[in-house]
């Protein structure tokens, strides 16, 4: 079977997160357009439970056929698989597009409205001012149940003809985001969605695992915050959690947000252990060789104000440097931690390939890092990495970006 994976904003994070789940040097996978990833795999998956747990992905939806670059043809194509859904009520449709042609929709989208009109179907066309149908355009109009959301993907010469199956659940991350009862902007504001993303790269190739996680895996959060991670581990399915911080506002936080997600989502059977402990002191209350993944954003420096970035930086590489000789301490000789380290912008516009001398570079105690892409993607134009096999991870307006660090013995 053939699926489309509409990516975030950052593809090449979106991509690594893929390719951690379904091993794509064993199976096949492109990136056809700059921000859309096709897969062809044996099995059938479930769209709608797997984007739940993707953070790095908007669309996920199934490759139906495929024309030549002309509206009859796309025509042709769309109309069939339109008819194929049950039309009870007024049938919703749209019509995304990605790739460089410039293909006009109108004479599709009107073609498909004639077409079904004549077939006695009642029928709105869900229309949009920007290229393409947002994830919350689609949701809102129930394009997925009710509906149908065509996707026209350039490959080649020719166009993919697709349908979305599930997007990503913007309200539910909000609301995980903004309507948890502890939110603490000093001890972090990791967003869910690159929490999902760091959880999935330290587990790679787990693709039964990642619908059914190993009860016995254990998770270590050393600088909690008001953890975002550890929830996002609980919803994932993860049993076996470990927070721990310095800051006793970061613990209590940390044990409200738990009971919260808790009682919303109705979560059994979770183990976990809450320690208000220095990250460097963390072999005193955890077992040698007992952690599996160890995933976290550090405290990053100062958020507010004017970063003497030389001083901060130095503090950091120092705070980073100690923690990961502990880390070595508990985590399993195969274990992986998945860390973010800051990048410090000295213009509004920081390329991404070019973050050399506004980044950190602590001693990483016998670790090495980890390359999160498969190697037939790394040259791949639309991927960018960093000269050290890292992702940067941020938006304009950002004092301080975010770099994804993956580690191993």
């Amino acid at each position: 079977m053939k699926y489309f994976f509409i990516l975030g904003n950052n593809p090449t994070l979106s991509i690594a997160e893929i390719s951690a789940i379904f091993g794509l040097d064993k199976i096949q996978g492109r990136l056809t357009t700059p921000d859309v990833f096709i897969l062809e795999i044996e099995q059938k998956i479930n769209p709608t439970a797997l984007i739940k747990k993707l953070g790095g992905t908007i669309k996920i939806g199934l490759i139906t056929g495929k024309a030549e670059p002309n509206n009859q043809a796309i025509i042709n194509q769309a109309d069939s698989l339109i008819n194929e859904q049950e039309k009870q009520g007024k049938f919703k449709f749209g019509l995304s597009c990605y790739g460089q042609k410039k293909i006009n929709l109108k004479p599709i989208g009107m073609a498909i409205k004639k077409y079904l009109k004549e077939k006695g179907v009642n029928c709105r066309w869900v229309t949009s001012k920007e290229k393409n149908l947002s994830s919350v355009v689609v949701e809102q109009n129930k394009l997925t149940s009710k509906g149908a959301e065509i996707v026209l993907i350039e490959e080649g010469g020719g166009i993919l003809i697709g349908q979305t199956l599930a997007v990503q659940p913007f309200k539910e991350l909000s609301f995980r985001d903004y309507g948890r009862p502890a939110r603490d902007d000093y001890s972090g504001m990791l967003p869910p969605k690159l929490a999902q993303i760091m959880i999935n790269l330290a587990l790679p190739v787990r693709t039964q695992d990642f619908v059914f996680p190993r009860k016995d895996t254990i998770i270590l959060d050393p600088f909690c915050g008001s953890s975002t991670i550890l929830t996002e581990a609980m919803l994932m399915g993860y049993k076996n959690l470990i927070g721990s911080d310095i800051s006793p506002k970061a613990i209590e936080n940390t044990e409200k947000n738990i009971a919260w997600i808790n009682t919303k989502y109705q979560i059994l059977n979770t183990k976990y252990q809450v320690h208000n402990k220095n990250a460097t002191e963390l072999s005193r209350v955890i077992k040698p060789n007992t952690v599996d993944a160890i995933i976290t954003e550090p405290y990053l420096g100062p958020q507010r104000g004017k970063i003497d970035i030389k001083k901060t930086a130095r503090e950091l590489e120092q705070l980073y440097a100690k923690s990961l000789s502990e880390f070595s301490k508990i985590l399993k000789p195969n274990g992986r931690i998945v860390m973010i380290w800051p990048v410090f912008r000295a213009t509004h516009n920081l390329p991404r390939r070019q973050a050399g001398a506004q980044r950190i570079t602590p001693d990483i105690n016998g670790f090495k890092i980890i390359n999160p892409l498969p190697e037939n993607f790394r040259q791949n134009k639309g991927i960018i990495l960093t000269d050290r096999n890292t992702i940067i991870y941020g938006r304009q307006g950002q004092k301080v970006w975010r770099e994804i660090v993956i580690l191993e013995k």
